[in-house]
């Protein structure tokens, strides 16, 4: 199989920039460091081809406080922010979504351009393709609802994790917090096209990663990684799905897809920053 330019991602390219602080900066800044921050933050993939067209707004930048092993992010998404529709449009790009038969887009970029998002899916559903996405943040689900429902029926697959999660289930008046029910409620929302069913990834931190697929759930057990090794948790759902994908994309298993997830993520939150060694040992 030809896998050049099979897997398409689109999202929010920003400019991480982490600093280890300790309680004193946090307090002087009058800043909590709950994570309740907004939280934009798309992980860089190495080794893959990118398009920037912008060049007027500086490169958007997200400053990372990381104190003891919990974050806050917070972002200025600059010239991420002004990615339109005529950019996908362009005949370059639009032969990027033609050659690609796997998509998965960062609901960070329903806050950018949703009518982006919809053309690819709507493409994704026409051509039979699989397309994905992740739920990505609380504030997403809260405050950009209509448009997050309004592209769910595409999804084939749904990431997220167990706060998303749950936050989806409450702006949806599901009255429940519990993350196997919510993951079958999303695999069941109606979709678009009828050729595949949807599949719900939920990951859970330390705890089992929840999949929901075909009226069933099924938990599968992370790497557990002892506390003193615990370096930086940022970018860990990211890394997930990167790692999920490469085996997707190989049409594996979905327990290999998610063991290549939980590798990729526990090798990241090893070391400060979205960064991998050399070479993988997968």
């Amino acid at each position: 199989m030809e896998y050049e330019g099979i897997l398409l991602g689109m999202g929010n390219p920003l400019l991480d920039i982490s600093a280890v602080i300790d309680q004193d900066f946090l307090n002087n800044l009058q800043f909590p460091n709950s994570g309740e921050a907004r939280k934009f933050s798309f992980f860089p993939r190495w080794g893959c081809g990118v398009h920037y067209y912008e060049d007027e707004s500086p490169t958007g930048t997200c400053a990372v406080c990381v104190l003891d092993d919990e974050r806050s992010l917070v972002a200025n998404l600059s010239a991420a922010n002004c990615y339109k529709v005529d950019h996908l449009k362009r005949p370059e790009n639009w032969a990027l979504v033609e050659k690609a038969k796997y998509y998965y887009i960062a609901g960070f970029f329903l806050t950018v351009s949703p009518e982006s998002i919809q053309l690819v899916a709507e493409h994704a559903a026409a051509k039979n393709k699989v397309f994905s996405m992740n739920l990505s943040a609380p504030f997403i689900c809260e405050f950009f609802k209509d448009q997050q429902e309004k592209v769910l029926p595409y999804m084939d697959f749904v990431f997220g994790n167990e706060t998303e999660a749950r936050t989806f289930s409450r702006v949806h008046g599901w009255e429940t917090d519990n993350v196997e029910e919510i993951a079958l409620k999303i695999s069941q929302w109606p979709k678009a096209s009828g050729t595949r069913k949807r599949i719900t990834v939920i990951t859970q931190g330390a705890d089992p990663v929840v999949v929901a697929e075909d009226g069933k759930v099924k938990q599968f057990p992370v790497i557990l990684l002892p506390k003193e090794k615990l370096v930086d948790t940022n970018g860990a759902g990211d890394a997930f799905v990167g790692g999920f994908l490469a085996q997707l994309v190989q049409e594996k298993p979905i327990a290999d897809c998610v063991k290549a997830g939980c590798y990729a993520s526990n090798v990241i939150i090893q070391r400060p920053g979205c960064t991998y060694p050399e070479k993988p040992d997968f």
